[in-house]
């Protein structure tokens, strides 16, 4: 079975920066699509970005769009979030998901009921 374990969350400042990893393993993520979510305190699940199997595709939440990038790397196992000009508003537990032969267009996949596999996630918070 597909294990997903995030890292890379910590305490940064409001502008900082921070890059998030999902590793895999059990199974090569060649074959996934993957997600990024996160869900702060007393709100729902929400979907920051999505990347397609190929990576030929991928999709941002508005609220992140130009400060984030997601991108995979299947020879590692490992998809990754890079974070740029961290807002407080950013403050969440990040969640790495992945689905099997997923082959819907990266917006269209990007909400959390469509992901099977799901990561323990990572803390980050943005603070001064």
């Amino acid at each position: 079975q597909l294990q997903l374990v995030e890292s890379g969350g910590g305490l940064v400042q409001p502008g900082g920066s921070l890059r998030l990893s999902c590793a895999a393993s059990g199974f090569a993520l060649d074959y996934y699509a993957v997600g990024w979510f996160r869900q702060a305190p007393g709100k729902e699940r929400e979907g920051v970005s999505c990347i397609s199997i190929s990576a030929g595709d991928t999709h941002y939440a508005d609220s992140v769009k130009g400060r984030f990038t997601i991108s995979r790397d299947n020879s590692k196992y490992t998809v990754y979030l890079q974070m740029n000009s961290l807002e407080p508003e950013d403050t969440a537990v990040y969640y790495c998901a992945a689905k099997l032969k997923f082959r819907a267009t990266a917006q269209d996949m990007c909400a959390p009921h469509y992901f099977n596999s799901w990561g323990q996630g990572t803390q980050v918070t943005v603070s001064s």
